[in-house]
């Protein structure tokens, strides 16, 4: 069995129109740059390897996203993720590296963002592919292959999940002082 690729003009294409799109979302599940970067380079290495399984059932776009989601939950589900840790050292040196003033400005964000990566996996796809990716409830729906309803009550659900997250987060921020 000969594999087809992509030739080089067109899988340079596709990670100009889609790569920042596929870096978001890498970043999303895994919190960190340095590994989305890995994940991006994956992502792109198996949609040039496997170009020719693409039916054309759903968009482009929606399925590049199907494989970064894919390859992050198997990368955080990886023996090898379970058991490294970042060492202190190594945050302090990213706190240096982006600046407090960076640091500050993105704190609000960051609690938000922090709130969406805590939800159970079938509310925290539909909010990232939602919002974080602007995609329609049915794109999402064809790209998580769940029907349109369920994407809906999920994102609904989300909303409720994360409101009750956030008051918490700011009752205990409240009461710290």
């Amino acid at each position: 069995m000969v594999v087809r690729s992509i030739d080089a003009p067109n899988l340079e294409g596709l990670m100009r129109m889609y790569g920042n799109d596929v870096l978001r979302t890498a970043y999303l599940y895994v919190k960190d740059i340095h590994l989305a970067e890995d994940i991006f380079q994956e992502v792109f290495l198996k949609v040039n390897s496997h170009y020719e399984s693409f039916r054309g059932e759903c968009s482009i776009k929606t399925w590049l996203l199907q494989i970064t989601i894919n390859t992050c939950k198997d990368y955080l589900k990886s023996a090898w993720n379970q058991k490294v840790e970042p060492t202190d050292e190594f945050q302090t040196q990213q706190v240096v590296e982006d600046g407090y003033e960076k640091i500050e400005n993105k704190e609000d964000n960051h609690v938000v963002k922090e709130a969406v990566m805590e939800l159970p996996e079938k509310y925290k796809e539909v909010v990232l592919c939602v919002y974080y990716q602007e995609m329609s409830v049915e794109e999402t729906a064809d790209m998580l292959r769940i029907a349109a309803g369920t994407v809906k009550s999920r994102l609904n659900r989300a909303r409720q999940k994360l409101r009750g997250s956030l008051e918490r987060r700011v009752s205990y921020e409240e009461a710290r002082g």
